[in-house]
């Protein structure tokens, strides 16, 4: 597939803001691949060639919170096998199980998230009790693993609020190890969706370059101004996934909401 360069400029604009976002709240995807399928991409070759280019944003802001010592990669080292086990396996299921049952529960639960991060317990930088053992966790980790590999919206708010909620930890803290585990499940799905040949990558490799400085820029704003700026992000990003699915006119939850209206 051939793309003038105007149109390939502003597809690494896009993944420049979306590694941003990614690194701060995770749905990065809400900017790169509706602008993919606008450049004319069929559905799912933009959703691979996404989760290409993604996993070089994810690898950049992975690497800079764990220089700036906010990732233990001991801490989550079984969650981080568990979240590989899960993606591969969630991957395997996609093509055989239907999706469509998800789209009715995830707007739910992105409103549900956006709730408790806007009126809940105040996230902040301070470490909580831990409610789960590192080995506990992993199991959570896995099954968030398995829904990524599996269909994958919202996985990084999963990742964020169960480490605030689980295992204790503030919330610029949490951030971190969710990029490291939000990796995990994506190189997982590049390699599935890669074998099968869905992936531009020299279309993947240019985006990567955005994606790359968005997401350094992204953990070190994150850092820098911790919940401040990650807790509405969290919130906006979850509210503008909820609109997105909703607007889906195929989308089971909007078809039985405007029944009930009708």
């Amino acid at each position: 597939m051939v793309l003038a360069p105007e149109v390939i400029a502003l597809l690494c604009a896009a993944a420049f803001g979306a590694g941003f976002i990614d690194a701060i709240a995770g749905g990065g995807g809400l900017i790169t691949i509706p602008a993919l399928m606008a450049a004319g991409l069929d559905p799912v070759t933009a959703i691979a060639t996404n989760k290409a280019q993604a996993c070089v944003g994810a690898s950049s802001a992975t690497w800079s919170y764990w220089r700036a010592g906010k990732v233990d990669f001991r801490t989550i080292r079984l969650s981080i096998l568990t979240t590989l086990i899960g993606a591969a396996l969630g991957a395997v299921a996609v093509m055989h199980v239907n999706t469509r049952w998800l789209m009715v529960l995830l707007p739910i639960l992105m409103v549900a998230i956006a709730f408790y991060f806007l009126f809940g317990p105040k996230a902040s930088d301070e470490e909580s009790q831990a409610r789960l053992t590192p080995f506990a966790y992993s199991f959570v980790a896995g099954a968030i693993g398995f829904y990524d590999g599996f269909f994958g919206p919202g996985t990084g708010s999963f990742f964020a609020l169960s480490l605030v909620t689980l295992v204790g930890m503030g919330l610029t803290r949490a951030t971190a190890h969710t990029k490291a585990l939000n990796l995990t499940s994506n190189i997982v799905s590049v390699v599935v969706l890669g074998v099968s040949g869905h992936i531009l990558w020299a279309l993947g490799a240019c985006m990567a370059v955005g994606q790359f400085f968005g997401g350094r820029l992204g953990a070190r704003s994150a850092m820098r101004f911790g919940p401040r700026l990650i807790r509405p992000l969290l919130v906006i990003i979850c509210l503008a996934m909820v609109v997105k699915l909703l607007s889906d006119p195929a989308n089971p939850l909007r078809e039985m909401v405007m029944g009930w209206i009708g």
